[in-house]
């Protein structure tokens, strides 16, 4: 028999196996605030990050829910998008569930589990959310107060895989490479260019890849931009010229030409615009037909099935433009240029001049007419009975972003800011919006980033 003021308070035990329920840890629980499970320090129930690898830094939580009428607490579980996955008594949860005494809760497929019960107490009690039942000197986490574990003396132990999902480890190595490759081509300017423009193309599409938040093979985005560079080496590249330039009112004017502004719009929509835009959209076309061909899950993780694939795939094709066109056209011409009037040193220190906004400015330019641009070709393949009339939409807007930029360029400096900003605000907003359409939402880096800011 109990008294009056009994109650059941709910705990999570910690167990030591699947098969041998050895107690390592209890914690209790507080019907008025919730308990996350996970590494972090700051969490309610903390497991040791040396011994629990496959646990993320804030991996489930246990939430009160009073469902009874008599004000019964129950508890339910939810997983917060733990890279392992949360599973209970075995199967994984996709959802939030409610939890009974005597659930198992497994932290990863192979994890730690935690064993859900309820203990009556005769008195009341205020007991804080993830306060231990009881300690020993067994337990993983069991520490003096004025103790420090190896683990906090040595970090990088214990951080395992989060050195490369949170911690832009790869970013990081990618650029101590660069920085030697920068220093072993001093003294050879066209190397020297080489090196420069690909990484600022990479940390320029790093930022664009961050903001999608979708992850993409790496190998896929890479063949993209090499794909477009073949195109534009390739006599396909004649023929759009000549479709654009000499059939359509897209031909470029001379220098000694005088055009008005309304004249030099309409060329570049056409012989920029339309032509550079359909140009770098084939290889996106392409990969969007090659996983047609391909099982799943590859036919989601290569192909074109979202706008987020298409914005992903459209500027990584828009680097391989960029960078084309930079490095094998305007810095060049201009190097040679001024070389001739002030020396070949003056001419090297204005090629370089010149490759940088040009390369970096890639965000609000071509990264952002294409990217704005596979936008729709995602949202097309979304949508299949509007495909024509939305790539339609797509193409021509995204076309005369282009011209536009294109054509005030000639006017004023204060105009092509103008024009830099908008192209980059419809390619933000574009990704915006693809983020939430998206059907594969909630797995999405960048939303679970933003959402739990």
């Amino acid at each position: 028999m109990t008294g009056k003021n009994a109650r059941q308070n709910a705990f999570l035990r910690l167990v030591s196996g699947k098969e041998l329920e050895t107690v390592c840890q209890g914690y209790s629980l507080i019907p008025t605030s919730e308990a996350v499970i996970g590494r972090d320090p700051h969490c309610q129930v903390v497991l040791d990050a040396l011994q629990y690898r496959m646990v993320s830094r804030r991996h489930a939580v246990v939430r009160p829910l009073n469902l009874s009428p008599d004000g019964e607490i129950s508890w339910i579980l939810c997983d917060l998008n733990s890279a392992n996955g949360t599973y209970l008594n075995g199967k994984r949860l996709q959802e939030c569930q409610q939890i009974f005494p005597g659930d198992r809760i497994t932290l990863g497929y192979d994890g730690p589990q935690l064993v859900f019960g309820r203990e009556i107490v005769e008195q009341k009690t205020t007991i804080s959310a993830g306060t231990p039942m009881h300690s020993t000197s067994n337990s993983p986490n069991y520490s003096k107060p004025d103790s420090v574990s190896f683990t906090q003396l040595f970090p990088i132990i214990s951080t395992g895989k989060d050195l490369t999902r949170k911690a832009y480890l790869i970013p990081g190595i990618l650029t101590v490479i660069f920085v030697v490759l920068m220093f072993a081509t001093v003294g050879r300017p066209q190397a020297n260019q080489i090196i420069v423009a690909v990484y600022i193309a990479f940390a320029a599409y790093y930022f664009i890849y961050q903001l999608c938040g979708k992850h993409k093979p790496w190998w896929v985005l890479l063949g993209v931009a090499l794909s477009t560079t073949l195109i534009l080496l390739s006599p396909i590249l004649d023929l759009f010229i000549f479709i654009f330039r000499e059939i359509l009112p897209g031909s470029l004017p001379s220098g000694q030409e005088s055009i008005t502004f309304t004249e030099w719009l309409v060329r570049m929509f056409f012989g920029a615009g339309l032509m550079e835009e359909l140009l770098k959209a084939l290889p996106v076309i392409g990969i969007y037909f090659i996983g047609l061909g391909l099982s799943s899950p590859w036919r989601e993780r290569v192909g074109v099935w979202e706008p987020l694939d298409g914005i992903l795939l459209g500027a990584a094709s828009a680097v391989g433009f960029t960078l084309l066109e930079t490095l094998g056209q305007y810095v060049p011409e201009v190097t040679q240029a001024a070389a001739i009037q002030a020396g070949t040193e003056t001419g090297q220190l204005v090629g370089l001049q010149l490759l940088i906004p040009r390369i970096l400015g890639s965000v609000a330019g071509h990264m952002a007419y294409s990217g704005y641009l596979g936008y729709f070709i995602g949202l097309a393949v979304l949508k299949p009975k509007l495909g024509g009339q939305i790539l339609l939409v797509g193409y021509l807007s995204a076309s005369a972003l282009h011209a536009l930029w294109n054509a005030t360029g000639a006017i004023s400096g204060l105009f092509l800011v103008i024009v830099g900003v908008l192209s980059y605000a419809f390619l933000m907003a574009a990704i915006l919006k693809a983020r939430a359409l998206s059907p594969n939402r909630e797995q999405n880096f960048a939303t679970r980033f933003f959402e739990n800011k």
